[in-house]
């Protein structure tokens, strides 16, 4: 959120420099990806055939951190995702894996009052993500998936606006995805994410590069549940930059080292397997967070065969 799909990112909510004195770790704080959004089974390619997912999210934040992680501004930003994805696995072999593509449309409520200062609401679509992935079965209990995402500026945008339903910048997001999987005994879980961001041409600004993981960790029960616990880990990798003269954030690119962020988060998580379909949950409380807003997140996940 923020983080998008919450403040995140699927969801693209322009928590944006505040009034514009705060440090924000990339443009508005925000990332192309909802961090934490995967939970069990994240690198398990299905077999052949179409399939639909659907995410539910919500994020609670009442504080900006700075790049001290210091409180910067007291918020109150309520951001609700519904995310329908849908997948194709193909029969065509790559490097013996089988050849899938996805792609989803996160659809957003987001609303953001400043302490003492303004409030703005938005509904509507986000950014659209799609892409192609390789999965991979080690054997019957370990998998892996590798795979790129294109994110597209689908999500309306207005440069002076506080909220804002997309970030207004295309992203390529390389990504390796590792699962270990035992319905009765232990279960892991890891979703490496690479992002470039590409330049924001209403702004000129271009947010750094950024590397984070989902994670869960989890027993089998034997029974079809699984529980444990999940979250994400966020590290901004290198500056935000703005190329115009008079960019508006560029003296505050150049005070805070490149509004560099970062992120922890953590909390249960829980899954059950029906006949065919999977349905999971986790709650995630974030810690640790540099140039970004702070606050909770719940995230539903939903699979099931077409």
């Amino acid at each position: 959120m923020n983080k998008n799909v919450l403040c995140t990112s699927l969801l693209a909510c322009t928590a944006s420099l505040m009034l514009g004195t705060t440090a924000s770790a990339t443009e508005g704080g925000l990332s192309s990806w909802p961090m934490g959004i995967e939970i069990y089974g994240m690198g398990i390619l299905p077999p052949p055939g179409t399939y639909g997912q659907v995410f539910v999210g919500n994020y609670l934040a009442d504080s900006l951190r700075d790049d001290a992680g210091r409180k910067a501004a007291d918020i109150d930003l309520r951001a609700t995702t519904i995310v329908p994805r849908f997948v194709w696995v193909t029969e065509q072999q790559v490097l013996g894996g089988n050849l899938g593509f996805h792609a989803l449309l996160p659809l957003n409520d987001i609303r953001l009052n400043v302490k003492n200062g303004p409030h703005d609401h938005k509904r509507g679509i986000g950014d659209a993500h799609l892409g192609p992935v390789i999965g991979f079965h080690h054997s019957e209990k370990l998998h892996s998936a590798v795979g790129i995402d294109f994110v597209l500026p689908t999500g309306s945008y207005d440069r002076d606006d506080l909220v804002n339903l997309g970030n207004n910048t295309y992203t390529v997001q390389a990504v390796y995805a590792l699962t270990y999987t035992d319905p009765a005994g232990f279960n892991a879980d890891v979703r490496l994410m690479h992002d470039y961001n590409f330049e924001n041409r209403d702004t000129h600004y271009q947010s750094g590069r950024e590397l984070h993981a989902d994670y869960t960790l989890g027993w089998g029960l034997g029974n079809g549940w699984v529980v444990g616990v999940g979250g994400h880990a966020y590290q901004q990798i290198s500056d935000d930059k703005c190329s115009a003269s008079n960019c508006a954030s560029a003296a505050l690119v150049d005070a805070n080292d490149g509004n560099r962020g970062r992120s922890f988060s953590i909390g249960p998580a829980v899954q059950y397997t029906g006949e065919g379909w999977f349905l999971s949950a986790k709650w995630q409380d974030e810690s640790g967070v540099r140039n970004r807003a702070e606050g909770q997140t719940y995230w539903l996940k939903f699979t099931m065969p077409l």
